[in-house]
């Protein structure tokens, strides 16, 4: 299984560190409440995709756009 740590999710979604923390709280919030353990600091990788609707590679997804 893999994660992403805030560097990772800052870099991808072209924000800084603070509010990568901050969208990793908010989505392990969402896997705590469906029931999932999570690690703080860190969010399920296919997880995070899925919810911002990304490929592998961190883009969007040819499926959805336009």
């Amino acid at each position: 299984m893999d994660f992403l740590k805030a560097e990772e999710v800052a870099e991808t979604l072209q924000v800084g560190k603070k509010i990568a923390y901050k969208v990793i709280r908010k989505l392990n919030s969402e896997l705590e409440e469906k029931g999932y353990e999570t690690i703080r600091g860190r969010i399920n990788k296919k997880y995070f995709l899925e919810r911002y609707r990304l490929d592998e590679g961190g883009k969007m997804d040819a499926s959805i756009q336009g």
